[in-house]
Formats: C-alpha cells, structure tokens, sequence
C-alpha cells in the first residue's frame, strides 16, 4: 500500500526548514517513555557531518515519516527512521527505507547497519527488507523511567 501524492524530498546539509518540518514527527512517532527522539540541535548536528542525509516523506504540506542516513567510506547507518503514528502501516516507513537503501547504493555504499530497541515494531520492517541480526546488546538503551532494553543490531549487504 502506498499513500497517493506521496513525495520525497532529500538534503545532505544542515536546512532549518526540513528539520522544523521533522520534529513534529520526531514528537509523535517516539514514545517518550523510551527517550528516543532526538532534539533539533541533535539533528542539525549530525546533518552537519560529511556523508550525511535526511530525507522527508511529505503529502501537500504534512510531513508524514522521515529517515536520517550517515556514511562513512563505503558503510552507512540508518540513525533514524520515523513516521507518524496515523501514517502507519500504508508503507510511508517502507518507502523511506528503499529510497535511503537507493540513496546508498548510488553512493557506493555496500553495507547498511542500524540499531533498534528489540521491542521496536519496526524490526519486522528492516527484516522484511533483508537486513540480517547481527547481534543482541543487553541493557543497552535506558528509558526515562529507568528502564533498561535490548539493542539488536542488523547489517544488509547491499552488494548482493
């Protein structure tokens, strides 16, 4: 399924406008029980480094999901993939996740590694995508309750 009018957009350089844009999304999408979500100044940061790219999913002005992307030499990690709880499951995070893995490709990149909370719906996302479990961090993420949960780590060679 995928949402009619759907557009990408895509910046490799620190622009207020898409980061504005992201954090209502960064908001909605990360349960603040689990402190996941990154401020503005965390994002316009990271985009500041070489080899980095955000790209939104937008409808008209909505922006409805968002992926964060960093590559050095020939490996990338998805640092971040979001998408608005009422935009779930119509294949906005799916999208986001093929153009970045496109995006990479372009680029040179072989492999793509992540990181997510085990607990994370979106594992069976990456997993459909063909990225493999690499290995489980225990204790590894700590919630604002205090909480702590496992880390599972996946790699996708791209070069298959």
């Amino acid at each position: 399924m995928t949402v009619p009018g759907l557009l990408l957009e895509t910046v490799d350089h620190e622009d207020r406008s898409m980061i504005a844009d992201t954090m209502p999304v960064m908001s909605s999408a990360f349960d603040p029980l689990f402190g996941e979500a990154w401020t503005a100044s965390q994002l316009a940061g990271v985009l500041t480094m070489p080899g980095t790219w955000l790209t939104l999913a937008r409808v008209d002005a909505a922006t409805l999901g968002f992926a964060l992307v960093r590559s050095v030499l020939d490996e990338c990690e998805l640092l971040l993939l979001a998408v608005d709880p009422l935009w779930r499951g119509r294949g906005v995070g799916r999208t986001l996740l093929n153009h970045s893995l496109s995006i990479a490709r372009n680029r040179g990149m072989m492999t793509m590694n992540l990181e997510v909370r085990a607990s994370n719906k979106a594992v069976a996302l990456y997993e459909k995508a063909g990225f493999e479990y690499v290995h489980r961090r225990p204790g590894y993420y700590r919630g604002n309750d205090g909480q702590l949960h496992d880390a599972l780590s996946f790699r996708l060679d791209m070069r298959l």
